[in-house]
């Protein structure tokens, strides 16, 4: 990163030039890293994490990503405790992108920290900026969603499916539509009736077992 005024641009969240960005701080090495997991057989998954722990700039013990998975950097990215994403997700980390524990990604999601100017004028120019997306602990986002630069998901929060969010997600909160709104917040109610759910299940589970 030394006298490397792009990229330090970059990561600061301000205008920068990618083609101005040196050679050793390029997203190459990531890019060369995401082609090895994309063409590792499925069958070998820890190969698999062993090199999205390679890919990504620090991870919990218990990740996994599912294959195919897109990065720009890669090395941007850092990853809490039991992470889940299912195959095909987006990670544009021009700049940071942290996720915190607990965090399942459906398939398809889609996490943009890379912006454009609006004066199409310094767009032509190829000036461009990133802005770190938070995504904090317990939070579920579900298929096809995205996440617009600078946004911060709160803990506890779900993003529905297809949902495109474009400002913070509160906490405990489920969030929906385009742009994502919020359509409910998680209440004690919530929590007492699935883990009513979660009881019956076990119930039923060893009744089952015991009954063999």
């Amino acid at each position: 990163m030394l006298n490397d005024f792009d990229y330090t641009q970059m990561l600061k969240g301000e205008l920068y030039l990618a083609h101005d960005i040196h050679e050793t701080n390029s997203s190459k090495h990531g890019k060369i890293i995401a082609q090895k997991i994309n063409q590792t057989p499925i069958e070998n998954k820890e190969e698999i994490v062993r090199l999205e722990k390679e890919l990504f700039g620090h991870t919990g013990e218990n990740i996994y990503v599912h294959p195919p998975l897109h990065i720009d950097y890669g090395r941007h990215i850092n990853i809490g405790e039991n992470f889940y994403a299912n195959m095909d997700c987006i990670f544009l980390d021009v700049n940071y992108i942290n996720i915190g524990n607990n965090v399942m990604f459906g398939p398809r999601v889609s996490l943009y920290t890379a912006g454009h100017p609006i004066d199409p004028t310094i767009r032509n120019d190829q000036l461009e900026f990133g802005q770190a997306i938070n995504i904090e602990d317990n939070v579920w986002i579900g298929g096809s969603a995205t996440i617009l630069p600078g946004v911060t998901v709160g803990k506890n929060s779900i993003v529905a499916a297809g949902a495109i969010v474009t400002k913070n997600v509160p906490s405990n909160t489920v969030v929906g539509g385009n742009p994502a709104k919020i359509i409910k917040h998680i209440t004690k109610a919530d929590y007492e009736k699935w883990d009513q759910l979660k009881t019956e299940y076990y119930k039923k589970k060893l009744s089952l077992k015991n009954d063999e």
